[in-house]
């Protein structure tokens, strides 16, 4: 995945400006913060969450001018309308992401993950923030587990938001990927447990499984490109390559043998980014898709030519994008030169 054509139109974008991050203390706003610090010159950069300790230690890593730091929480608006006063740019990270805990207290994963985000919503429109993104995740796209559908519901909220606006300036956007390499509650650092506890086999729990790839700093760099793509509305999918799950383990034990565990209640076989049902709407691009809005809004952006200047067409009828039917695969041997490189 590659975003140098997005890249010279974003050069300046945060350059004094103040950005606020959701749930900014998780391993993308960590990442974000860095990436941000280390490109930008922004005028203030805004911690937001609700871990105390984890802010503590953020503060002693980062030491820019710029940083401030927001306890709270989503679910609180009054609290997001004031840490919102004076910013320009928001990305909401914060979510409850475990799927199993998510099944176990669905309305503590409604609150945040559908009552944050509008509130997430209406305190930026209140702050007349410019521009919003939202994080989501291949389990919003034909959910089968409570976080998926609590997920699919915060994009439609982001997306239906467009057309609440009025005369403000505010935009919101969507991101959408898969699971990133070496997050927590991934298979990666599983399988490095089991191997390390010496293990004698490693569980897969179907062979024909796969999952898509992407790093925590490959999605930094698609969220910074969105931001200069974006007009509102739309849901972005990079192109990422795919793997089988049981290729993944022999690159990481060649010699250990599988044991088939079945897969997990909500689990699917394969990732879905873009599905076929929404094809109609689902534009292609250089090296992402973009799902358009299937409501009408007032204003009428030409989705085909993004405000970068990339032009995307309309994919096939019946198109769908999953990590089952990706052009893209991973042999072992790249899965064990890329962990080598990127966990």
């Amino acid at each position: 995945m590659s975003d140098r054509s997005a890249s010279t139109h974003t050069e300046d974008m945060f350059n004094d400006k103040a950005i606020l991050v959701t749930g900014a203390t998780g391993s993308f706003g960590r990442q974000f913060i860095r990436t941000v610090l280390e490109r930008y010159k922004p005028r203030k950069l805004v911690v937001y969450s609700r871990d105390e300790l984890k802010q503590y230690e953020m503060a002693q890593e980062f030491l820019s001018p710029a940083m401030r730091f927001f306890l709270g929480d989503v679910r609180d608006r009054a609290r997001l309308e004031q840490a919102f006063d004076g910013i320009d740019y928001v990305v909401h990270a914060a979510a409850l992401k475990q799927v199993p805990a998510a099944e176990y207290n669905p309305m503590e994963c409604i609150k945040t993950n559908i009552y944050g985000a509008e509130n997430v919503i209406h305190a930026a429109l209140a702050a007349g923030v410019e521009k919003v993104v939202a994080l989501s995740s291949d389990k919003a796209a034909n959910p089968l587990n409570l976080y998926g559908a609590t997920k699919l519901a915060s994009d439609k909220l982001f997306v239906a938001a467009n057309n609440i606006v009025g005369k403000r300036k505010t935009r919101f956007a969507v991101v959408r990927y898969g699971n990133v390499v070496g997050s927590r509650g991934s298979v990666v650092p599983l399988f490095r447990r089991l191997i390390a506890e010496g293990a004698t086999e490693l569980p897969i729990t179907d062979p024909q499984m796969t999952r898509f790839w992407i790093t925590l700093q490959q999605g930094v760099d698609f969220v910074i490109a969105c931001f200069g793509r974006m007009y509102g509305g739309e849901v972005f999918v990079p192109k990422i390559p795919s793997s089988r799950i049981v290729d993944l383990a022999r690159a990481m034990a060649p010699r250990l043998p599988h044991r088939i565990i079945g897969v997990r209640p909500g689990e699917k076989l394969h990732e879905v980014m873009c599905p076929p049902d929404d094809w109609r709407l689902t534009l292609e691009f250089d090296d992402h898709y973009v799902i358009m809005p299937s409501i009408t809004f007032i204003e009428h952006p030409d989705y085909r030519c993004n405000r970068c200047g990339e032009r995307g067409v309309p994919v096939p009828a019946g198109f769908g994008y999953d990590s089952g039917n990706n052009s893209q695969f991973l042999t072992a041997g790249q899965l064990a030169d890329l962990l080598s490189r990127w966990v």
